[in-house]
């Protein structure tokens, strides 16, 4: 029977602070344009925890009954270790959908933006359907694809869009900047199960590309983020604050490249993620200074 330590192994503790990153920085921007709203920014946030966390249970419960689970590298999961049953870890991940059904549903209708119901149903299919159903995107080489339209773009303009109803060209570089964060979180991990997901059929990305071009991939991921908040303070100079980060950015590119593995790239995954979070909060800062002048 699975411990409380086991279900927040299994939430996937390490990507929590990826959830949270283009909240921040949307709302930081919705303060720049003088609309911020704590109450939309508290439902935004806890729309990403709740569908972060329900992700993770769908992906632990589809590569379970998969087979994908059996040999890892990483902490063992409910479903592939025995934890728990799959039926249990499957009403865990829709229990965690659900709830962030019901936030966004609240959100929608607090801030009269209902268009955003259909991207929100978009949103749960994706997470379902990453590992999921009978032809799961994660194991076609796309899984970067819909972390970056969902846990990027989506996550940081939607915050936005709810509290401003505006969306800047600003707001636009932040959110790909989170994005490919995101991406690289998730490139991370992949590249970690490069041999694993070999012998059971699940194409990554990371496998596609093979281990050096993963590891560079990986490079460009955290890196052409500050690229991109530097031509924001064009606009908002404030931006600027993101290259605080450039010796974080350095020392982990150095790690990947050097070739870590196993439970090296386990500290790189938590990094990235804490990484992802800095970026939002830094970059949303710097957007918010910018309604003074």
């Amino acid at each position: 029977m699975a411990t409380l330590s086991d279900w927040l192994e299994g939430a996937r503790l390490r990507t929590l602070p990826a959830a949270v990153a283009p909240v921040v920085l949307g709302t930081g921007a919705a303060v720049g344009l003088g609309a911020a709203s704590p109450v939309r920014a508290l439902l935004a946030a806890g729309v990403a925890l709740t569908l972060q966390v329900g992700v993770n249970f769908a992906n632990d419960y589809s590569d379970g009954v998969r087979g994908t689970d059996d040999v890892r590298t990483g902490p063992p999961r409910l479903t592939g270790g025995g934890k728990a049953s799959p039926a249990t870890v499957k009403r865990a991940a829709i229990l965690a959908l659900a709830v962030g059904a019901l936030l966004g549903l609240v959100l929608v209708a607090v801030s009269g933006a209902w268009w955003l119901l259909a991207l929100g149903v978009l949103a749960i299919a994706a997470a379902w359907g990453y590992t999921g159903g009978s032809r799961p995107y994660g194991y076609l080489g796309l899984g970067e694809v819909g972390v970056f339209l969902f846990f990027g773009l989506m996550a940081t303009l939607g915050t936005l869009w709810t509290q401003a109803g505006s969306l800047p060209w600003t707001a636009w570089a932040g959110a790909a900047g989170v994005g490919l964060i995101a991406c690289a979180l998730l490139m991370v991990n992949n590249i970690r199960d490069i041999p694993t997901d070999s012998q059971v059929g699940k194409t990554t990305l990371a496998v596609l590309l093979g281990d050096h071009r993963s590891r560079l991939t990986y490079v460009a991921m955290i890196a052409l983020p500050v690229v991109l908040g530097v031509l924001a303070a064009t606009v908002s100079p404030w931006a600027l604050l993101v290259l605080v980060l450039l010796p974080w950015v350095v020392r982990l590119s150095r790690v990947v490249l050097g070739g870590a593995a196993g439970r090296d790239l386990i500290v790189v995954l938590r990094d990235t993620g804490l990484l992802e979070l800095a970026y939002g909060v830094l970059l949303g800062l710097g957007l918010a200074l910018s309604a003074l002048g």
